[in-house]
């Protein structure tokens, strides 16, 4: 290993600081407060039974360690993006992905509702992740279909994937208003659901989603240096022997998988799939063997932050963590958007 690579993984060291460091805060604030020490002994021992045992374990716990998976397997999305279409701006919101997943959940959720008898609980999750994987895989072959098919231009096509994007979102975010309008009795679930949010989850959704979304957080890793090549452009990809389209579909469903995984169990979390590519790129460089579990960390820390935020910051009530990430990365967006446009000047 160079000593500019070396340098590079000891920073990712501050960054797995940062997370466990998230974590404890995440466990620790609340309704009622656990201290360190109440943390570390009900860590030890799962069954007393007492109120520390049931919060830490039934409360606190998964919902941090659900936070960490989504956070993290959304960044690791957006940096996968943001490789393929060669677009610091791509991200699962941007592109649609997450519409598309949307779309595909609430009908899924209607389906749920209408036949409990059918879908099981213990089917309910796996039938929202390939519900959401279905309708999230559409909505980005169908972006990907039209950008391919602009060649006005050499930019061209990587101006209407964001413009395709928009688009297809806003058609698929009309969709769901109009299966909330025409279900009513379905209006608070959907709606709530679709803010994002992790009150209620527990170990099933962690179970469920998490091997989803480790194993297509992987696969994206040993992508890493398809991802690199791709970086540069389909021509340098081709000089260099990389078969682009065989790659970048792989690349494609692996990070679409882990979208859809995400959104099945916490809803619509726009802007983090950007906002932590991008300060991760800033801090380790564009290698995408560093970038993608550099953005995993970053991603995870800054959802249970978010969340922390979100169940604390006008506690007893709680404000859908989707407002929280929307409000931070909304910015972060702009920013990138003139920054852009001043470059290219």
């Amino acid at each position: 290993m160079q000593p500019r690579q070396r340098i590079l993984v000891w920073r990712m060291i501050p960054l797995a600081g940062f997370l466990l460091t998230a974590l404890v805060v995440g466990i620790h604030l609340g309704a009622v407060e656990l201290s360190l020490a109440q943390i570390w002994q009900g860590l030890g021992s799962s069954s007393d039974g007492s109120h520390v045992e049931t919060i830490l374990w039934q409360i606190r716990l998964p919902r941090v360690i659900l936070a960490a998976c989504v956070g993290g397997g959304l960044a690791v999305a957006g940096a996968a993006f943001q490789g393929v279409f060669r677009n610091p701006l791509a991200d699962p919101f941007v592109i649609g992905a997450s519409s598309g997943a949307a779309l595909g959940a609430t009908l899924a959720l209607l389906c749920i509702a209408g036949s409990a008898t059918v879908i099981t609980a213990t089917w309910q999750i796996p039938w929202l992740i390939l519900s959401a994987f279905a309708g999230a895989i559409l909505v980005v072959c169908a972006v990907f279909v039209i950008a391919a098919l602009s060649n006005i231009g050499r930019n061209a096509p990587l101006l209407t994937l964001i413009l395709a994007g928009m688009a297809l979102s806003s058609f698929t975010g009309a969709l769901v208003s109009l299966i909330m309008f025409l279900n009513h009795e379905m209006l608070t679930t959907i709606f709530s659901w679709l803010l994002g949010s992790f009150s209620g989850r527990h170990w099933n959704e962690i179970m469920m989603a998490g091997p989803v979304i480790l194993g297509s957080g992987i696969v994206l890793w040993l992508m890493s240096r398809p991802l690199d090549l791709l970086s540069f452009g389909d021509e340098t990809a081709l000089t260099l022997g990389l078969s682009i389209g065989k790659y970048r579909m792989l690349i494609l469903i692996a990070a679409t998988l882990c979208t859809a995984a995400c959104v099945a169990v916490s809803g619509v979390i726009g802007f983090l799939g950007l906002i932590a590519p991008h300060m991760t790129r800033i801090l380790l460089g564009p290698r995408h063997s560093l970038l993608i579990p550099g953005s995993c960390l970053l991603g995870a820390t800054l959802m249970v932050v978010a969340d922390t935020l979100a169940r604390t910051i006008i506690a007893p009530a709680e404000i859908p963590v989707g407002i929280v990430t929307a409000l931070m990365g909304c910015p972060f967006f702009l920013f990138l958007l003139i920054s852009r446009g001043q470059q290219t000047k």
